[in-house]
């Protein structure tokens, strides 16, 4: 169960530095008057909370803060002193958002907000000298839809829709969060048939995903056989995905309480057929990737993330792997059938386009190991049953295909009160953003599909 600490803003900050001695930030939120922030640690979960008016900024302590008190302010009102300036983020005023940067020779290149391909709207703002990029600034929010709030006041069940609808590629990742933070809400625990089934679920997705995000690198370098070998291998799985669940983007797997994936022994025992061919023919195209010296020799050295730039911009997932941050939330999930899990990690922890690279093709055959043991059998429904007291607020943290992503529900007679989805994209962005500076602005598109983060999921 997840309890929350109220402290007094004049010792927030002395609070948050305490919780950092033994967690990572996982978010905060504003709720009902209060500033509250999650601090996790091995599978724990520590929740503060402050009055919302009075709370001093925290970015100086931890400066993976930095976007969730800026969305705080567009969207809730709320000011953090000492947090200067204050840039808007989710609110698009046509000044004051941008860094200001000067100097002979600086001058600004602005890309998007639509795109020449078919995907969501962003605009990077490049401050450069000549080729070289000096800062970028991203803006994202273009399409928010106020999915938290929308949710607000609805059945746990009900609300569950628009969390399931905030990304297509981070459907399942974001509805088990959610399930699992209504459930520690409501004291319930899920049986071993429930842990299968979402485990599965989150690893079909990441499959897919992992395929895809090798797939559109090597379009960041124009290498098209490399391309077309991972969209090949993407559109396979994909299809397994709407033979096993009846959506290519899994729609419908996850329920609040209990199981929407089943699967009986056939089709389980044809699913695991199917995922064997596709892993060695996976394994094939990579392969060819490694000696593909045209496409080897774009990588090495783009786009570096050191491991104290990712420790202290908040980074998860793949991109801190490669960086050398050696944290998998599947190893310390027990809600979920993760066993022994290793967290994936590249030749060279060198944090650069080719680490990132690297960690997705060794989690790709971790995901096929798992997927291969759990349709050894039949996938049960599963439930969850209850096993403590309710509590007011409850916590869920998944590790999707991107990192680490934190749902947060807060219950009032029955309902949502407050809804707080925090994506492991969202956590992301600003270390696109750092990996670039220093770069040639031709080698952004791939420093940018080296992270492949989503649009949509801060788009909620």
């Amino acid at each position: 169960m997840s309890a929350v600490e109220t402290v007094p803003a004049a010792r927030w900050r002395e609070a948050v530095t305490s919780a950092l001695a033994g967690g990572r930030f996982a978010g905060a939120w504003a709720s009902a008057g209060a500033w509250r922030a999650a601090f996790a640690a091995r599978g724990d979960v520590r929740v503060l909370s402050c009055p919302a008016q009075g709370a001093e900024t925290i970015t100086d302590l931890v400066e993976a803060a930095l976007w969730d008190e800026r969305e705080a302010h567009d969207l809730h009102g709320l000011q953090f002193a000492g947090h200067a300036p204050l840039r808007p983020l989710v609110a698009h005023p046509p000044d004051g958002w941008a860094t200001v940067v000067s100097g002979d020779g600086v001058h600004e290149v602005a890309v998007g907000p639509i795109h020449a391909g078919v995907i969501e709207s962003g605009h990077f703002r490049f401050h450069t000298v000549g080729d070289r990029v000096l800062a970028l600034d991203t803006r994202l929010f273009y399409k928010h839809r106020g999915l938290e709030r929308a949710a607000s006041g609805r059945t746990p069940e009900d609300a569950l829709a628009y969390v399931q609808r905030a990304c297509a590629a981070c459907a399942v990742a974001n509805s088990v969060a959610y399930a699992q933070a209504i459930e520690d809400a409501l004291g319930l625990w899920p049986d071993r048939d429930l842990r299968v089934s979402r485990t599965l679920a989150l690893e079909l997705e990441r499959l897919y995903n992992h395929l895809h995000d090798i797939g559109a690198l090597c379009a960041g370098v124009g290498f098209a056989p490399g391309t077309m070998a991972f969209a090949a291998l993407k559109e396979r799985a994909q299809r397994l995905n709407a033979r096993l669940a009846g959506h290519r983007f899994l729609f419908g797997t996850v329920a609040v309480g209990g199981g929407a994936l089943a699967l009986d022994a056939d089709a389980a025992r044809a699913a695991r057929t199917t995922l064997r061919d596709l892993r060695s023919d996976a394994a094939a195209a990579w392969r060819e990737l490694e000696f593909a010296a045209s496409l080897q020799a774009r990588l090495d050295g783009v786009g570096v993330l050191a491991h104290e730039d990712a420790l202290r911009l908040g980074t998860v997932g793949p991109a801190a792997r490669a960086s050398g941050i050696r944290e998998d939330l599947r190893e310390h999930s027990p809600r979920l059938y993760y066993s022994g899990l290793v967290p994936a990690r590249p030749r060279a922890e060198t944090g650069d386009v080719a680490a990132r690279l690297q960690v997705r093709a060794v989690e790709l055959q971790t995901t096929c190991e798992l997927l291969d043991d759990l349709l050894s059998g039949p996938v049960g429904r599963g439930a969850a049953t209850s096993q403590a007291e309710p509590s007011a607020l409850g916590v869920g943290r998944v590790e999707c295909p991107r990192g680490a992503t934190t749902c947060i529900a807060e219950l009032a007679a029955g309902r949502i009160a407050t809804l707080r989805l925090r994506t492991a994209s969202f956590a992301n962005w600003p270390a696109v953003a750092h990996a670039a500076a220093g770069c040639l602005l031709p080698d952004f598109p791939l420093i940018n599909k080296s992270f492949e983060l989503c649009y949509a999921c801060v788009d909620r």
